[in-house]
Formats: structure tokens, sequence, C-alpha cells
């Protein structure tokens, strides 16, 4: 017999495009509301490395059938989500993952299954069986109850049944053409066809390659289950021979023909799945006329695609192909949609006791939105969704807002922040408004105490001054750094590793400086956002917590020009004392913050006489 070539790659149609299979990956590519293709994709175990009943001929045909099945159903799940966002699990779905730690998702799909074989069975084994009993009744009531008792009389019940069976088969396919959702998927139903074809004949994976294939497979899953179908009239001919042995019986003779049916489903299934296997390897007249009837079945459930279908099928088989011979590649998830107020309930209650605003700020940052038009936001995608989540879980240990982030607004700059960097508080933009107040076109400007250098950069960005950034943390430097790059102010800001002015050099127009102001006593007694979170570097300010401003008081005056300022910024109770150790030197005036607390000291150096 003439052999031909079969490619080792099948698919799917899902919901707005294709789901391919190969060796040892899979891939879905859909078309999203925007009409972007995406693509989700993973690998899968292959054959060769799964149990040896999976390659047992006649056995592995059940496997591969549920393996399909149960991959099918969550292929369509996903690719639904792309456009109805997540369902909202009933209370029993609730109930298996809450006791059970099983995943709603895998529960909605196992259910899926389950109904799924169970209205197969229901449909194209039951109700045929349930059609034939009548017709047996009425034959037993005209000729004579010894009628159903001769074998070959049983045998053509089974052949008829078989019949009805494919009627059934036929009547549900052409049934679901009719739904505008179902036309569309059969046209993607041919798209996957086309593709695979036109790779087996050796072309091009093209638009225009592929669409001159046609759009009937041998080895589709429709033709395979009227391979079924056939298959299971001659096994249930063959059980019709030993039916009259059950004649005294009754009632449970139907029960048992019944359970029949089920049991030796498998053994149809196996049957099947080598006689499609084996006439999709050969193309003579022979395996035509066998596979005549399932080609023509799937002129039902394929149709014509459009170049963008095919589009979607081409990109889903060539991912295929790339994962199945690079195994580096990596996977990708669709970006899905959830529904945002379902999302926020549970942020919520992850959250509880947490200000709602924090929660307002999480979703603007993961979805880009402002806080104003949260209102109108329906859906969130995965990816927005997974960051919201990454933001509670942070926030849930007591990490402040700011550094669940990892970045803050400062004066209009974006800063990023670390653990080794001061989280930069709204009160030290009083410290930069100041600063730009007094600070003149060319003045040269040094930053003590830089930390995140949001002072510095500030400075840079509002004013023409050179400035200089200094911090004895080198690890505070590089974030510093970072953010010069970030915010493009690399060119107007130097940075010094330095402890207090001991590499400093020069003379300086204003030197600015927020430093470690907590009285060491007093750094436990802080709340856990700040205690636990900022460094205590950048904290702890000696036994009084007046230790730099003392540092800053004695060495400031030599790196001033005359007139220069200085400006500082201070705790709670602390202004006065500082003022007192500047005023041999220094004019100084004390700034409330929006608290009324005295926050910031400007100091302007006294001339010579």
């Amino acid at each position: 017999m003439a052999r031909k070539y079969t490619s080792k790659i099948g698919g799917q149609a899902v919901i707005e495009g294709v789901m391919m299979r190969g060796e040892r990956s899979m891939a879905t590519a859909v078309r999203d509301e925007k009409g972007n293709i995406v693509v989700e994709s993973r690998y899968i175990k292959p054959v060769s490395e799964k149990p040896k009943s999976h390659r047992i001929p006649f056995v592995r045909g059940v496997f591969n059938f549920i393996e399909s099945m149960a991959s099918g159903v969550k292929t369509l799940m996903r690719s639904g989500e792309v456009f109805e966002g997540d369902t909202e699990p009933g209370k029993v779905e609730k109930w298996f993952a809450k006791k059970l730690k099983i995943n709603i998702y895998d529960i909605m799909m196992f259910f899926s299954v389950v109904l799924g074989v169970a209205l197969a069975i229901g449909l194209f084994f039951f109700l045929p069986l349930l059609i034939i009993t009548p017709i047996k009744n009425a034959v037993a009531n005209n000729y004579g109850a010894d009628t159903n008792n001769l074998w070959y009389v049983s045998v053509m019940y089974a052949l008829f049944e078989g019949l009805i069976r494919i009627i059934i088969f036929v009547l549900y396919i052409a049934f679901t053409t009719l739904m505008k959702t179902v036309r569309r998927t059969y046209m993607y139903h041919g798209a996957e066809h086309k593709t695979i074809s036109c790779y087996e004949h050796g072309l091009d994976l093209t638009v225009e390659n592929v669409q001159k294939m046609s759009t009937v497979h041998d080895r589709c899953g429709t033709t395979f289950m009227f391979i079924i179908m056939l298959v299971s009239i001659v096994v249930f001919s063959i059980v019709g021979i030993f039916e009259p042995y059950l004649a005294s019986l009754g009632i449970w003779k139907n029960v048992i023909l019944f359970a029949s049916r089920i049991i030796l489903l498998p053994i149809i299934m196996g049957i099947s799945y080598e006689m499609l296997k084996t006439m999709a390897k050969y193309d003579n007249i022979l395996v035509k006329i066998l596979k005549a009837p399932g080609l023509a079945l799937q002129k039902l459930t394929t149709k014509q695609p459009d170049d963008s279908m095919v589009e979607c099928a081409i990109t889903a088989f060539k991912t295929v192909m790339e994962m199945d011979a690079d195994p580096t590649i990596p996977e990708q998830r669709f970006d899905t949609k959830k529904a945002y107020e379902k999302v926020r309930k549970e942020i919520k209650t992850m959250l509880k006791g947490v200000d709602e605003s924090d929660i307002d700020w999480m979703f603007c940052e993961a979805t880009g939105v402002k806080r104003s038009q949260l209102h109108q936001l329906t859906h969130i995608r995965q990816l927005e969704y997974e960051k919201v989540v990454e933001y509670a879980k942070k926030r849930q240990t007591g990490m402040p807002l700011w550094r669940v982030f990892g970045k803050v607004d400062f004066y209009g700059l974006d800063i990023e922040i670390s653990e080794d960097v001061l989280c930069p508080r709204p009160e030290t933009e009083f410290l930069v408004e100041q600063a730009i107040e007094v600070i003149k076109s060319g003045d040269r400007v040094l930053d003590l105490c830089t930390g995140s250098g949001c002072i510095a950069l500030a400075i840079a960005d509002k004013s023409q001054s050179k400035v200089v950034a200094s911090d004895i943390s080198d690890k505070a430097l590089d974030i510093a750094r970072k953010n010069a790059e970030r915010n493009s102010l690399s060119e107007k800001v130097e940075f010094v590793e330095s402890d207090g002015f001991d590499k400093i050099e020069g003379v300086f127009d204003a030197i600015v400086s927020n430093p470690p102001y907590i009285p060491t006593k007093d750094i436990a007694k802080l709340d856990k956002e700040v205690k636990d979170y900022d460094p205590k570097i950048a904290l702890d300010g000696g036994d009084d917590g007046l230790d730099f401003y003392r540092m800053i008081a004695s060495k400031a005056p030599e790196y001033l020009a005359n007139e220069g300022y200085l400006l500082l910024e201070c705790g709670i109770n602390q202004a006065g004392d500082i003022v007192q150790m500047l005023a041999s030197d220094f004019e100084c005036k004390v700034v409330k913050d929006l608290q009324g607390v005295d926050r910031i000291i400007v100091a302007n150096k006294k001339g010579n006489e």
C-alpha cells in the first residue's frame, strides 16, 4: 500500500483560535478583543516518557482519548477567558477548594469533562437503546415474543441501533452549525486542518499556501468519532448473538445491555484509534473507501476560514514546532481578564484593617488607571491581577505601601527605593521647596546623606544648579545613580561616597541634608512600617538624635561660601537645639510642615564683617 507522510502535530479549534499539540509541547493561538494574536504554550510529557500502558496498541487509544478530551476542555475554557473573564465559582466549588485544597479551575474542568462524557453516553448510547426497545416490544407483540430470542434478530436490532446512533450523531453536529459561535469555531477547525495539510505537503506555512489546502483531514476527531460509531455496530452486533440468553431476566436485560455499551466502550475506542492511525498513513482505494464517510462528515464540522483564522493556526503550529525543537524556549500564558469587583473583594479580604486608599493605589499601580477613574473599571488583565495579589501579600506583612511598589513619586520624580535607602516622606518636599527658593542659577549645591538621591535630583530638576550628592553607603549610592538615570538627570548630579564631609572637596553655595535624627532608644518604638523596613543607618541619630547635626554645624561653615545656605530637615522638638548649634555662624529661620511641626531649618551663613 502507498504510505504517505503524516505530521506528529495535531490540533483542535477553540474559541476564536486554534490549539496545536506536538510531541513535547502544545500551543494555543487566539485573537483577543483587539484583534491581536495572543499565545499560550506549555511543555507536555512525550509518549516515550509516559507509562508503558500508553504505548500498547488498542490500549493507548483509550488513554489518548481521555487526555485529549481533558486538555481540549481545558483549552476551550482558557480561550474563552481571553474574552469573557473568569467565572464566579459556586458554593460547591468553593467548598472543594477550601476543604480539599483543590483548584477551582481544575474542579470546573473536571465537571466539564464528566458532563461531556455523560452527554455523549446519553445521546449516543442510552438514547438509541431507548428508541430500539419499544420497537422490539412492537415486533414481539405482532410476531410473537419468541421472535426477540432469535440471535440473528438480535443482531439486526444491534445493526439498527447503530444506524440510529449514527443518525443522532449527524443530526447533533448539524444542529450545532446553527449557532454562530460554533460556526466560527468550525471555521477555525478548517484553518487547523489546512495548516497541518500544508505542512504535510512540504509547503511553506504562508496564508496563501495554507488556503490552497482542503478543510478535511485524515486524523480529524470527527472521523474518529464516526469510526467509533461503525466499530460499535460490529461489536454490539456480536454482543447481540448472546442477547437471547438474557430473555429470562426481564427488565434487567435492558440494564445489562446498557451496561455492556459502557463496558465495551474502551475496547471500541482502542480499535477505532488503531484504525484511524492506520488509515491516516496510507492513501489507496481501499483506505479511501473506508475513510470516505468520516471525511464527508467533516464537511459539517469544518468551514472555509478567513485569512485571520489561518494566521492563528499558523502561529500555533510554528510555536509547537519551535518548542519541540528547542526545550529552552519559555512557556507563555494568556493575559486573561478578571472581574474588577470580584478581585477587589478578594484583596479587601486579604487586607482587613488596611486603609482602603492603599487598595486603590495598588490597583492604580497595577493597571495604570488614575485613582479617580477606578470606578470605571469592569475587568483587569490576568497579569494585572497577579501584580495586585503580589502587592497585597507584601502589604499583609506590614510593608509600607511605597516599599511594596519599590518606588515613590517625589516632587514629580519617579524614585526607586530598596531596603538600603530611606523611603522619602512628603515632608521632605518642604526641604526641596525651601532650597529651590534660595538657590540661584549656576550655584553649586551639596546634598549630604543623599540616600535614594531624591533631594539632590529634585533640586537638579527644578534649578540650574550643579549638584553633588554624597552618602556613606555604596548601596544607597547605587540606588541614587539608578534614580538619576531613570529620571534623565545623570549629567546634572555627581555622586560621591563619603562619611560626612571626609571626601567632599570645594566650596558650595548651598548645603542640604535630611540626616538620621531618631534617638537610638526610640527606634524600637517606631511604627513597624518604619523600624522594620527603613535601614537603621538612615534612622539612628545617636543618643539624642542630634549627632549628625553637631557634625554638620561644626563642618558646614568650611564648605559654604559667604552668605551661602544650609537647609536641614529635623524631627519633632529638635529645631530649637539645632538653631542653637548654628547660632554663631548662621542666621536661622524655622519652617513648619502641614501638621504645624517645626520641620525645616533655613540657615544663612553670616558674611565676613
